[in-house]
């Protein structure tokens, strides 16, 4: 057991910046319709359909592997019925950001990640 922030976890849940938990695996296929159309767009340079779409995602929970500021670009994931522009997203990273070395997804604005496969 390793001791994170003062609570006891287990060796596999601890999470520090230089060491971030590991990721879970998603086929693209498995994701929904509107995530795959944002990915497509992503690999075409877009254009996307939010001003935001192609901004600098700062790995602020540090939930993915730490990488430079620049690395990772976030693009929005429709969400049908959402009046914003809803939790959905997909954080890739790499340079050109059309050529991204990885993607991931996340349903929940954040709170977890999938890297996607092909």
């Amino acid at each position: 057991m390793v001791l994170a922030g003062g609570v006891g976890l287990p060796e596999a849940r601890a999470r520090t910046p230089e060491s971030p938990a590991a990721v879970a695996a998603v086929a693209l296929a498995d994701l929904p319709p509107q995530a795959r159309a944002t990915h497509r767009l992503i690999l075409q340079g877009g254009p996307f359909p939010y001003r935001k779409d192609g901004t600098v995602f700062f790995n602020r929970e540090r939930l993915l592997p730490p990488k430079p500021r620049g690395h990772y670009r976030e693009y929005t994931v429709e969400t049908p019925g959402s009046r914003d522009r809803g939790a959905r997203r997909i954080v890739c990273g790499g340079d050109p950001p059309e050529r991204p070395d990885v993607c991931y997804y996340t349903a929940d604005h954040y709170a977890s990640f999938r890297r996607i496969v092909q």
